[in-house]
């Protein structure tokens, strides 16, 4: 069966209780609810680490599989510093859609560069949990 991967990152477990001024009350769990909700047709997995090497093995696993249609990655504080997850996505087939919930370039200077970018499909930032649903969406345009 054809699926979606979405992928969370460190601290997004927290959602919900982490920054809700800038994360919403929306907890992780609420996020991929409403995603089944939205897309019902779509079959969605979904898998969340604080480890980097986990990332790597969701995004080498899934993006590998014939039926995985793309990931969603909010790959957290990786996005800024982990040349080791882009080689990863680099090495798959299946794309990559990065996915920010505040807009990252509204913030700390940090934050601003991605060193995932380059090898993702495309990115979305800002518009809270709603940047997950665009993220689906696009890919199922793909």
């Amino acid at each position: 069966m054809k699926y979606i991967l979405i992928l969370n990152g460190p601290n997004l477990n927290l959602l919900g209780q982490r920054e809700p001024d800038i994360y919403g009350t929306a907890t992780l769990c609420d996020i991929i609810a409403s995603l089944g909700e939205a897309f019902p047709q779509t079959a969605l997995r979904h898998v969340q680490s604080n480890h980097e090497g986990a990332v790597i093995d969701a995004i080498q696993q899934h993006g590998l599989d014939p039926d995985c249609l793309g990931i969603v990655l909010n790959a957290g504080a990786f996005t800024h510093y982990s040349y080791a997850i882009a080689d990863a996505i680099a090495a798959v087939k299946a794309p990559v859609v990065e996915v920010h919930m505040s807009n990252v370039q509204a913030r700390e200077e940090f934050r601003r560069r991605s060193v995932i970018a380059p090898v993702c499909r495309g990115s979305i930032a800002g518009f809270g949990a709603d940047s997950y649903r665009l993220a689906v969406e696009a890919i199922l345009r793909f």
